[in-house]
């Protein structure tokens, strides 16, 4: 008998704010597999902001995702049947298998899994902070930001996957961190937890002058690095307490993500503090991934970079999940159980 692939299709693509509507779960046959073929049982997926940006027809740095076809996303599995000499049974792999519960690989397709080790790295920290997310704080700490000892580092959205990474990947090269959260629990997780040196809390401040005054205070010497995942508000009260020669890695501005407009107040600050900003897609960067994973998989192992997951349980409720994500919902990576 056939075994059955639960999937998820982008159904419909967003007006406005996305909604459980503009996804269908759909079941399939998984095809035979033909020689040099791989079959894997993907057990974690991935859910991330950039997908809200892949779900509309707007202009950005990846192809829409196209419609009635299974959701992108990064998976972590087991290998359950293999015609492939390169794949054994039982091997974990890391890969893009998308918002399924099975993803077979052609022995045509190079490169689209890459076995893994969890003797000492859980697999699902593979999609975390020694996966994507990680790598991701990695190249915008350490090759934009560049932080040098005693000086001040920002991170918007801190208690998430990227944040979280940013800050210990930061403390760990002698700098003062300084987090903004979502409420106390997260500002708690995030100094107590990760050791961030203060975190803000930015819900009740609800202008920039209160947001800009929480960060002098919380940065008495000022901003010499900024890790943006937010934009709007956090950056604009960023803006007014940066350093000369200051650097902001832009890595998201989820504050934008339903499509409206997001202003800039004072950019001749820019000029005024000579800052440099910089955006970047770290899967255009490939070439820092190896020197990366292998200081965020040594710290993972050692117990030097901390993380926490929110797991949603079965694929049906990724849609509320990632939704939930959108609006700040998760506390660190979210992550959905397949098995």
């Amino acid at each position: 008998m056939a075994t059955i692939n639960q999937q998820i299709l982008l159904a419909s693509r967003p007006e406005g704010e996305p909604s459980a509507d503009n996804f269908k779960l759909v079941e399939k046959p998984v095809p035979e597999l033909a020689e040099g073929d791989v079959l894997v049982r993907n057990q974690w997926l991935s859910l991330d902001p950039y997908m809200l940006g892949r779900m509309n027809e707007g202009k950005s740095y990846a192809q829409p995702q196209p419609l009635d076809e299974v959701m992108i996303g990064g998976t972590a599995g087991e290998v359950v049947a293999s015609r492939n000499a390169h794949f054994q049974v039982g091997d974990k792999v890391v890969g893009m298998g998308g918002w399924q519960q099975y993803q077979l690989v052609s022995g045509a397709q190079r490169g689209v899994l890459q076995k893994v080790d969890t003797a000492r790295i859980p697999l699902s920290a593979y999609l975390g902070a020694v996966g994507m997310p990680g790598v991701t704080a990695w190249y915008g700490l350490v090759k934009i930001i560049a932080p040098r000892e005693g000086e001040t580092v920002v991170v918007s959205a801190a208690s998430g996957a990227v944040g979280g990474a940013v800050g210990q990947l930061a403390k760990a090269r002698g700098a003062r961190v300084v987090g903004i959260a979502g409420g106390p629990d997260k500002c708690a997780y995030v100094k107590d937890e990760l050791g961030f040196d203060e975190c803000i809390d930015y819900k009740p401040l609800k202008d920039l002058k209160s947001l800009s005054t929480a960060l002098k205070a919380a940065c008495p010497k000022g901003i010499d690095g900024h890790f943006e995942n937010v934009g709007g508000l956090i950056l604009d009260a960023v803006m007014l307490r940066a350093n000369a020669f200051s650097r902001i890695a832009f890595c998201g501005m989820i504050s934008g993500y339903n499509g409206e407009p997001i202003p800039m107040q004072n950019p001749s600050l820019i000029l005024v503090n000579r800052m440099k900003l910089e955006g970047f897609i770290v899967s255009e960067h490939m070439e820092i991934w190896p020197e990366a994973l292998k200081e965020l998989g040594t710290m993972v192992a050692t117990g030097k970079l901390k993380y926490r997951e929110s797991v949603a349980d079965g694929l049906a409720a990724a849609p509320e999940a990632f939704l939930g994500l959108l609006k700040g919902r998760n506390f660190g990576k979210q992550l959905v159980k397949l098995y």
